[in-house]
């Protein structure tokens, strides 16, 4: 028994660590945007150039047969959207709003699937969802205008939001996309692949805008930038998907619950966000809601 405790433990560890991973790197974005005058396209640039090599090793150790013309297609739209639009998207926003509403805003992923997947494909939205969309929507009302009272500029605020709110259409839109791709290359050749192509649109933009001068930054960027790239894009992703092979989808998404809890933590203890009773009511209505539409579904795909 002894060792049967530790060995059952281990899933749900690795789900803990990737989810305080991606948790960070809202913290991370805000203390580069206060500490140097740095913008959006520079930051996911080097989010992306130095998760490059890791991503490719993905994608080569990840074998397969050849990929035709129709997924390579597929692979570069569903890297635009995903990781490049949404990242880009979420990057600007956190411009103007703190890191602990975009995290909530970013965990709605879930219900807007649901809610694009009627759309688009017709599927029943069933009691347990108009649930889960009105504690989601609903918690996230609250803190949005929690903050909306608190701050000295709205009208930041206001798009900040609905940046990060397009962020999060985005990346809905290609996890629906990815569920019909994935099953003919498989999960870590596609993402492997996907990140290329993000890195090549994401890079693209950068030296248009910027030109080679703008990789001159000082150290702490490059530091900072380089962690944001392995503790919040490479280790999250790969042991993301090391814990659902051991525990199942439903089991992470209920750990996975504690991300936005961790960045509203950190960003009150780091970057001197204030946290309100309010915004503390607001969050537990969206983890609640967030968490029962994610449990009655074993994975996006299997919805598809």
């Amino acid at each position: 028994m002894g060792k049967a405790a530790p060995h059952r433990l281990f899933g749900p560890a690795l789900v803990l660590v990737a989810a305080t991973g991606f948790a960070f790197k809202a913290i991370l974005i805000k203390i580069l945007y206060a500490e140097f005058a740095i913008d959006a396209e520079t930051l996911l640039a080097l989010r992306l150039l130095f998760s490059l090599p890791f991503f490719m090793l993905m994608a080569v150790f990840a074998g397969g047969g050849s990929l035709t013309a129709r997924d390579w297609r597929a692979l570069a739209a569903l890297g635009f959207i995903g990781y490049y639009l949404s990242s880009y998207l979420d990057f600007l926003g956190l411009q103007y709003i703190s890191a602990g509403l975009e995290r909530l805003i970013l965990f709605l992923q879930p219900t807007i699937v649901v809610l694009l997947s009627a759309a688009l494909f017709k599927t029943p939205i069933r009691r347990h969802h108009v649930i889960s969309i009105a504690l989601s929507y609903g918690g996230i009302s609250l803190v949005f205008f929690s903050n909306l009272h608190l701050a000295a500029n709205a009208h930041a605020i206001t798009l900040g939001s609905g940046l990060v709110f397009l962020s999060a259409l985005s990346y809905a839109g290609y996890l629906i996309g990815s569920g019909a791709v994935i099953p003919r290359i498989g999960a870590a050749r596609f993402t492997g692949f996907a990140s290329m192509f993000a890195c090549a649109f994401a890079t693209g933009q950068f030296f248009i805008s910027h030109g080679a001068a703008g990789l001159v930054q000082p150290p702490k960027v490059y530091w900072l930038s380089l962690t944001m790239a392995l503790v919040s894009t490479v280790m999250p992703v790969w042991l993301m998907a090391e814990g659902i092979k051991r525990i199942g989808a439903n089991q992470v998404s209920m750990i996975s619950a504690i991300g936005p809890v961790i960045t509203i933590y950190f960003g009150w203890l780091i970057l001197n966000e204030p946290i309100t009773p309010v915004q503390i009511a607001g969050a537990l209505l969206v983890l609640a809601g967030v968490l029962l539409v994610s449990l009655k579904i074993e994975t996006v795909a299997a919805k598809i």
